[in-house]
Formats: structure tokens, sequence, C-alpha cells
């Protein structure tokens, strides 16, 4: 039976990853020590789906180790040897404000554990598909340099510009930009994947992520900002946006959007592919845009202020160009728009909020 190793498999990407792979007929190794519970406290421990993991997937198998060590790795990767058809590398410290407070901890988990995992797989399974969720945090602050233009309700790029269509390319620079410590370590990760594709010939892809989000998400206010607006939305908790008059844009994709490319990929794969994927111009927002459309969809007011000071690297305008991976996989399709990912998003955390106070 073919194996799919999914690192961080209880996180909003790794545990959609892990549910879509098993009803595909791959039996699933799952890695995930609930670090999300270390890093943004315990209302953020993804505990939860790995219990629903356990009991929904049959096929599927847990182990709460930790992606830096070598041994726990090395066990896992050799039990299931060649049987590995893919690894879904999901795992990482995700946010960039948190990683300037433990930068060793930041790197050796983002930088240093996609080591170990592209090294297991290039020793117990060279063949199978190396799949890497990287970031659009690897351009650090370049697109703030394009020509924007405000509007009543958000940032926009100027309309002559070649990004005003479809968003920004893979052919932005990396270089020479304020990316913060956690831009900086998975700049490395992502370095890291192309080179084993184009070095050692490894079936490689890299998906620089936009927004990532989805009903999945343990919501933390460091990370995934569409679910703790929405949980605070629900708990009629504040809300602090910093910055950018409140018009920062992102595109936002549904975790299932995003597995779905994952595996695609996994069907016809390349070697150090680079993908930027998002929501593109099918699902993007600003900050008051999806305030807006949080309180129209669920029927509660967001009590929110804005702090004029703005995260340091932080993005004004994000909007991803998926052209490149829709020319290679023109089978390729999204399921969800914005509207309907809120919509999920909404109901799922009403549920969860209703068995906690239970």
């Amino acid at each position: 039976m073919s194996v799919a190793i999914v690192t961080g498999s209880s996180g909003l990407i790794g545990s959609e990853a892990a549910k879509f792979f098993h009803d595909k007929g791959l039996d699933v190794i799952g890695v995930d020590n609930d670090m999300r519970k270390y890093f943004f406290g315990p209302a953020s421990s993804v505990a939860w789906k790995t219990e629903e993991l356990k009991k929904s997937l049959k096929r599927f198998t847990h182990h709460a180790a930790d992606i830096r060590d070598q041994a726990a790795m090395e066990k896992i990767f050799k039990g299931a040897g060649k049987n590995v058809a893919v690894v879904i590398h999901a795992a990482a410290q995700p946010s960039h404000d948190w990683a300037a407070r433990e930068p060793f901890t930041d790197f050796t988990i983002n930088a240093n554990g996609t080591l170990t995992l592209l090294e297991m797989t290039r020793r117990h399974a060279p063949e199978a598909v190396f799949l890497f969720m990287s970031t659009n945090k690897v351009y650090g602050d370049r697109p703030n340099t394009l020509p924007l233009v405000e509007k009543e309700t958000r940032w926009e790029v100027a309309p002559s510009h070649p990004y005003a269509e479809r968003g920004i390319d893979e052919s932005m620079s990396i270089d020479e930009s304020k990316h913060s410590v956690f831009g900086a370590s998975k700049v490395a990760a992502d370095v890291l994947v192309q080179e084993y594709g184009r070095y050692f010939g490894m079936k490689t892809g890299l998906f620089r992520g936009g927004c990532l989000t989805g009903p999945s998400h343990s919501a933390a206010e460091l990370h995934g900002f569409l679910a703790y607006l929405v949980r605070c939305a629900l708990t009629r908790a504040p809300y602090v946006i910093h910055g950018y008059k409140a018009k920062q844009v992102r595109d936002n994709i549904h975790s299932y959007d995003l597995v779905n490319a994952f595996w695609h990929f996994f069907q016809n794969p390349g070697s150090g592919k680079v993908y930027n994927m998002g929501g593109s111009r099918h699902s993007h927002c600003s900050m008051l845009e999806a305030i807006a459309l949080i309180e129209e969809l669920s029927g509660e007011k967001i009590s929110w202020t804005l702090s004029d000071q703005a995260r340091s690297g932080d993005h004004i305008w994000w909007v991803s160009d998926v052209s490149r991976f829709q020319k290679d996989y023109p089978g390729w399709r999204y399921r969800y728009g914005l509207r309907e990912t809120l919509a999920e998003m909404i109901e799922s955390m009403r549920g969860r909020l209703s068995e906690a106070r239970a």
C-alpha cells in the first residue's frame, strides 16, 4: 500500500492533506507534536484535530514526534521505506511576530526540520514526491515597493502595473528585502527544497502560500487572521488591526483547494518546481472587507481597533498569480470562493465553541 507522510498533520493544511490523500486510497502517517500550543497557547492546540483524525481515518497513524529529531524521523521513514509515495511537509513555526521571540526555535523548526525531512526522503524513499508548504513571506517586504493606490476600503496595485490583472508571480525577487526572522527561515527551507530537486534529482514541489484558511484552522492572534477574526466575531473578543488604515489586502485560499493542487502535482511531479499559490483574484479581500463580510454572514458585530504600528515586514497588498500552476496543471480548479469559505468557517467555529461550552 502506498503511504503518505504528512508533517503538521493536525494543522490546517496537514489535516486537510491527511483526509484528502487517505480518501484517494493512501495510508497516512501523521507527524505532529502540537507545537502550535507552545507557540500560541492552549486555545490554539491542535489536539482536537488529532483525535478527530484518529477516529475518522481508518488507515491513519499518528506520531507525536518533532521534525528536528533525526532519530525519530529516521525510524518513521525507515519503517515505511519504499512504500512512501509522497511526503507532504506542512509543519512549521508560522508567525513572523513569534519568530522574533525565539529565533533559534523558529530556524531549527523551519530550516533544520526541512533539511531532516529531505534527507530522510532521499535516504529511504528517493522516488517519493516531496511537497513543501512555503510562504509568500519569502519575498520579504518587496511587494510594498509596488505602486499602490488607496481606495475606499483597500489598497490596490496601480492598474497600469503588470501585476494588476493576475497578481504577483514567481519572478519577484526574494533578495534584498526585509523578511522577518520567520521569512528568513522559510527562505532557507524553500531554497533547500528547490536544491534537492535540482541537485539530487528528487521530485520536489513548493507552494508559496498567501493566506491559507478553512474550518480546520486552530485560530491564533499571531497566525491565521480569518480564522481568528471569525473567532473574535463569535466570542465578542476584541480584534486589533496593525497599520495600513485596515486596508491591507490578502488573498485567501481554502485548505481543500490547496491540497487539491498538491494532488495534481503528485500525479505529474517535477523537480524543484516553484509556485505561488493563494486565492488570487478569485478570492481576496482587505481587512475592512473581511470584517464587513464576516459581520454579514455571522450576524455578529466585530469589536476592532486600529493600531498605527504596522507589523515589521508585513505586506500591504498581496494577491497571488497562480497562472504558472494553472498552465502546468490545467485540470485544477478552485472549489471555494471567499464567501463560501467564510460561511463554512463560521458554522464550524460555532460548533466547536458550542462543544467547548458543553
